[in-house]
């Protein structure tokens, strides 16, 4: 495949600063996204046990993981990553779409603070933190379409003082940025093309001609929602093509088993909140 020549010949892994949240309230009471099916089950025990397994694993990479206790009847505060967003130690926290997820924001930003963050900001539109923002070297893509507003892309894009490209979801299934599209390196991504508007995708296109593209199989499996260190991608176990794919391309791609919080639409990057100094 052209462009593959050039891709690193030694991929490394890079400690990670992560914050994560203990899903010990978690549950499916409403739905606010085609996954979330209130009638169907849930096992809090079980998702729990999941998300242990997936710290562990993390900290077992070399990683440092963090943890916010969670609020009482607030089941989502699981997806860390929603809580903010993190970079060069200034924090802009996140301002929820939907009421059932609006005490989430502040309670990240007061963790935030009492860590002793001093550049914090509370956003004026709505942003889902990095569930639509993802750092891409010093770069910012982010999302739009169904929950962060497309104003904040300039708030962002001000308060950190990087670049920030705007990219627009068309497809419920795929609501947040982070359920179509993984940063894998510096300057590489695979993503789920469908899941974008024709502009968004030739945007991609432009700027990442040689990421790695997701099937429908593996998109719909949240596939894309995976954490990399620049060697370990950790992503559902289910995404077998896409494990090929990154195999191929030097990575070392590692199955997880989230599927209780799949429930509720999440799994590994929507538990992970990358802390970046």
């Amino acid at each position: 495949m052209e462009g593959i020549k050039d891709m690193p010949t030694h991929r490394a892994a890079t400690p990670r600063r992560l914050l994560m949240c203990p899903p010990r309230h978690f549950d499916v009471r409403y739905s606010i996204n085609p996954w979330m099916e209130p009638e169907k089950p849930t096992d809090t025990a079980l998702a729990l046990l999941q998300w242990e397994q997936l710290s562990g694993l993390f900290q077992e990479l070399g990683h440092a993981v963090e943890v916010i206790d969670p609020l009482p009847g607030v089941p989502d505060m699981v997806f860390a990553a929603n809580g903010a967003t993190v970079v060069d130690g200034k924090v802009l926290g996140a301002r929820f779409r939907h009421v059932q997820r609006t005490a989430e924001g502040p309670a990240y930003l007061q963790w935030f603070i009492q860590q002793g963050y001093r550049e914090v900001l509370w956003p004026e539109y709505v942003n889902e933190g990095e569930g639509d923002y993802l750092t891409v070297g010093r770069r910012i893509l982010a999302g739009t379409g169904f929950r962060t507003d497309p104003r904040s892309h300039a708030e962002a894009q001000e308060f950190f003082g990087l670049p920030v490209t705007g990219l627009t979801l068309v497809n419920p299934r795929h609501y947040h940025l982070d359920t179509a599209l993984a940063v894998l390196s510096d300057t590489e991504i695979m993503y789920y093309p469908a899941a974008f508007s024709p502009g968004s995708q030739a945007v991609l296109r432009e700027m990442f001609p040689d990421a790695i593209l997701a099937s429908h199989e593996d998109a719909a499996l949240f596939g894309l929602n995976a954490f990399s260190d620049g060697l370990n991608v950790l992503l559902p176990q289910a995404a077998q093509g896409l494990q090929k794919q990154l195999l191929a391309r030097g990575f070392n791609p590692i199955g997880v088993d989230l599927t209780e919080l799949l429930k509720a639409g999440g799994s590994v990057k929507c538990c992970t909140l990358e802390l970046r100094a």
